[in-house]
């Protein structure tokens, strides 16, 4: 082992020493080094850390805080490189996803320098005769993160630089997979001129995850992650009295209209379903194709399109997509695979087992192409998070969007068709959080915000944007009155209006 991946506590890194585990790069399935998992005494001292450092930091001015975040996302660009090499190293993402990711972070560190705006809350003068009421963004206090390992750098970059700009202080845990890049950002932060203790990374698993959501100090919890934990997650903070947003799985739909322009559809379809590996919370995993018509030219051009894709190395830009990110997840994608196989599916393209030359340990599954899925199989109830993409067949659009209004998860789905009538029906109607028209990832930008409905969110509140202010801050409303000199008034029993 090279080396190993430890805590930031109060601006200094440790090494808890309790226990550790490896870390691996899935493109040649190598242990390369070793991540120190927090024990919940570590924790507790990373929750300490940041209860010290709140009362300075909440009474720093917005435009000071705004002023680190400044600063902070051009040591991000500055070091693009390094942060998207460290991201393939743990991850396997190909290099021009890693910076795609990383760009769309970096966009919420520029909302986040908004905060005078975002935070200067709301003035009603004379609401009655001589009083005045407005409301104020005050912080929470400690909050937490709890990060996956699919998306590294973007989704800590949700929650924290929001987080802090509005004054609270921040204990994050990154997926112990990859840690490397999500460390190493925090450090660039404190680089930027943010105080110690404001923000703390701890390294482990589910023995600090049950710290952060136990302990009375830590305020609110966020998550990213699949369903089965988003529900723990948010079981468990709520019971101990805290504010938690959780978002969990999610298997999404592209319905294919007859009238769509096919060529662009399966251009867009392949990066949506293929990209990262399929393991994006807002991948397209399931074409919907109305009209067997149109679905036999949807497979063929698919099938056709997808001969050419490359699966490798991250480093190499050719590549279209990397390996997964463990040899136990490489199983359980091919699983899937099998699975609809055993159900009576045709497998159009096969992703298992591919070759890549020199990488022969990697974790890969190649792209993989699955025609006349039925919605009772497992392999459509269940998100597989791998790269694959299953065509269901329909016949009607009625009858598709019935299929993803009943499906349990709601975060992502699109429409291609050129009919406006159409589009405009499924975006009033369907049951999902984020929509697309002819858009396969429809992810909202950062002045926007970002969840999904039914079993795909945990909470009232979406990820980073505007609900991200309200996620936390706590809202103060002030109703102030001067007397004019001299002026008494008589005792009053009627609520007051």
């Amino acid at each position: 082992m090279t080396n190993t991946v430890g805590q930031l506590i109060n601006g200094e890194m440790m090494i808890d020493g309790s226990r550790s585990q490896d870390v691996y790069n899935p493109s040649t399935g190598a242990a390369t080094k070793q991540v120190d998992l927090a024990c919940a005494g570590t924790v507790e001292q990373a929750i300490a850390a940041a209860e010290a450092a709140f009362p300075t930091w909440r009474n720093t001015p917005p435009a000071r805080r705004a002023a680190v975040m400044f600063r902070f996302k051009q040591l991000l660009e500055d070091n693009a490189d390094k942060i998207c090499e460290m991201i393939g190293e743990e991850h396997g993402k190909i290099a021009h996803d890693a910076m795609g990711e990383l760009q769309r972070g970096i966009e919420n560190v520029e909302y986040a320098c908004g905060a005078p705006e975002l935070l200067k809350g709301e003035h009603s003068r004379n609401v009655g005769p001589g009083i005045d009421s407005w409301s104020e963004f005050q912080p929470l206090g400690v909050v937490a993160g709890i990060t996956p390992f699919n998306f590294p750098a973007m989704v800590p970059l949700w929650m924290y630089p929001m987080a802090i700009v509005c004054g609270n202080t921040f204990v994050l845990k990154p997926s112990e997979r990859d840690p490397s890049s999500t460390l190493y950002i925090a450090q660039l932060l404190q680089e930027a001129g943010l105080p110690n203790g404001v923000i703390n990374v701890v390294n482990g698993d589910k023995e600090a995850v049950d710290v952060l959501l136990t302990d009375e100090r830590v305020k609110a919890v966020s998550f990213v992650g699949s369903t089965p934990i988003a529900e723990y997650i948010y079981s468990t903070a709520n019971a101990n009295g805290k504010r938690c947003q959780a978002l969990g799985g999610a298997k999404n739909h592209a319905i294919v209209m007859p009238d769509a322009d096919m060529d662009n559809a399966v251009n867009q379809l392949l990066g949506a379903a293929f990209g990262s590996s399929g393991e994006r919370c807002m991948a397209l995993s399931v074409a919907v194709a109305v009209g067997d018509e149109a679905a036999d030219t949807l497979v063929a051009k698919l099938q056709e399109a997808m001969g050419p894709l490359k699966v490798g190395e991250f480093s190499n830009r050719d590549n279209d997509f990397g390996p997964v990110i463990t040899r136990a997840h490489q199983q359980k994608v091919n699983g899937y695979i099998d699975s609809a196989e055993a159900d009576g599916c045709k497998i159009v393209v096969d992703g298992r087992n591919p070759q890549v030359e020199g990488y022969e340990e990697g974790f890969f599954v190649g792209a993989t192409l699955i025609d006349n899925v039925t919605t009772q199989m497992k392999s459509y109830q269940e998100e597989i998070f791998g790269p694959v993409l299953q065509v269901v067949r329909a016949n009607s659009m009625e009858e598709a969007m019935q299929m993803i209004n009943d499906h349990e998860y709601g975060n992502g789905t699109c429409i291609f068709t050129r009919d406006g009538e159409a589009a405009r029906y499924f975006s009033d109607n369907i049951q999902v959080g984020m929509v697309g028209i002819n858009v396969p990832l429809p992810v909202p930008v950062s002045y926007h915000s970002f969840g999904g409905w039914k079993r795909s969110l945990f909470g009232d509140l979406h990820a980073y944007g505007p609900d991200a202010v309200r996620f936390y801050t706590k809202r103060k409303t002030i109703t102030q009155r001067w007397p004019s000199s001299g002026v008494r008034e008589g005792v009053s029993f009627a609520f007051p209006s």
